[in-house]
């Protein structure tokens, strides 16, 4: 018969085992159930000679009933780093000729690449850059008709449609007032919320003279044009759309997909946030624990462990990579599918202390949340259990009330309630604080 202690060492490793297995849920209160020990033959207060005996082979070892607050942690694999990496969506044309370093911080007016030897430059706001920006040009046509009939009866134009006896046009007359033709029509001021964005962040970069909001004046073109100057490109008042890239705050450099003297084509850089976090590839069927907000501790690959919060969770299931059937297991004996593989979701985890990391930037990292916490109840080690002939569970006495008159063991029933953490939520008439009893062999 396993005693109580190899029971919860066997648990232990069966425990080790299922959590070196990859990002696999483990529940530290459900093993636990196995350091329970067996004692079908003794009954509350009963068993004669042999009881006696049996109690007098048992454990000294004794344990106190404490009080205090159970909690239920489950545990599954993550990685540190800074997030997914996105693609900068470049429209500017022409040849790259410079590219910046990976693990940059590019912030806002930065350069995020070099096209024609010409900047494309970053700046905050949620809206793309999807066309050029400045005044509107009015659109002019020639239709080549005479609108006001100015041409003389040979067709050769006179100033006021007429000619002298000679066929030499008379201009002495000049033109009537109101047959001159009218001044060419100014430029327009250009509008919309993209406007708006772009001279916040023009403003934000110290250029002032225009009111911000969502019309491109005279005003902006003149700021535009100052800062085109610090750019060390030509001051037109106008911006193209692949001079500029948009992303929601600073970034950092990922990588790029393209080598200098390339065609600026597609995403040739990405990028992603500055600010570490943890993502997870959580099982889509075990999702409840992972609600924006909820507060985790992450274990860090040098054992330090530091509070982190849900930022967001995937709303699209993928199949994780090297995954089995869970269920019916793989290959020739296993009689499952071996190319089924198992849902995830993504699940982010941000910091609010990023000092808090120290300088580790990436890396495995552990991610424990709260299943389910007891405050205030009385507990035992699970060893401490026995199981009684009449059912359920109950603890041996260690102290001075731990035998009856005829010297057998004497057991108190309990009901069970939590187990974590190696420990075990215990509850009864007879069961109170500071109670000791007796761990078996």
């Amino acid at each position: 018969m396993d005693t109580g202690r190899e029971s919860e060492s066997r648990a232990d490793g069966r425990r080790a085992g299922r959590r070196r297995r990859g990002p696999v849920l483990v529940g530290t209160g459900i093993l636990l159930v196995a350091g329970v020990s067996t004692v079908g033959a003794l009954g509350l207060g009963g068993g004669g000679d042999d009881a006696g005996q049996a109690g007098e082979g048992r454990s000294s070892q004794a344990v106190a009933v404490t009080r205090g607050t159970l909690t239920d942690q489950t545990e599954i694999d993550g990685r540190l780093g800074h997030g997914p990496e996105v693609p900068f969506p470049v429209k500017a044309k022409g040849t790259v000729t410079w590219l910046p370093e990976t693990d940059r911080t590019i912030r806002r007016g930065g350069t995020v690449l070099r096209v024609d030897d010409r900047p494309v430059v970053l700046l905050y706001g949620s809206l793309p850059m999807y066309r050029d920006l400045g005044m509107v040009e009015p659109e002019t046509a020639s239709t080549g008709e005479d609108p006001e009939g100015t041409k003389g009866a040979d067709g050769t134009s006179g100033a006021d449609g007429t000619k002298d006896s000679d066929g030499v046009e008379d201009i002495d007359g000049g033109t009537p007032p109101q047959q001159q033709p009218a001044p060419p029509a100014s430029p327009t001021p250009l509008r919309g919320m993209d406007v708006k964005q772009f001279e916040t962040n023009l403003q934000a970069l110290g250029y002032s003279g225009f009111t911000v909001d969502d019309t491109y004046t005279t005003l902006t073109a003149d700021a535009v044009k100052r800062w085109q100057k610090d750019l060390g490109v030509p001051g037109t008042g106008r911006v193209d759309a692949g001079d500029i890239v948009y992303a929601s705050g600073p970034v950092r450099i990922a990588g790029t997909s393209v080598r200098v003297g390339a065609e600026a084509a597609g995403s040739p850089v990405s990028y992603t946030r500055t600010s570490r976090m943890v993502t997870v590839a959580a099982p889509a069927a075990d999702t409840d624990w992972a609600r924006r907000g909820s507060e985790v501790t992450v274990e860090l690959p040098d054992g330090r462990s530091v509070k982190g919060k849900v930022a967001s969770v995937g709303k699209d299931a993928s199949a994780a990579e090297g995954e089995g059937n869970a269920e019916g297991g793989g290959g020739e004996d296993g009689g499952g599918d071996a190319g089924t593989k198992a849902a995830t979701v993504s699940v982010v985890i941000t910091f609010d202390d990023q000092e808090a990391l120290g300088r580790m930037e990436s890396g495995p990292v552990t991610v424990r949340y709260v299943v389910e916490q007891r405050k205030g109840v009385l507990t035992v080690p699970v060893a401490a259990l026995v199981a009684l002939a009449e059912g359920g569970h109950g603890l041996e006495l260690a102290d001075g009330s731990g035998k009856d008159t005829d010297g057998a063991s004497r057991f108190v029933p309990v009901k069970t309630g939590l187990f974590a953490n190696g420990r075990v939520e215990v509850s009864g008439p007879e069961v109170h604080e500071g109670m000791k009893v007796r761990i078996p062999k």
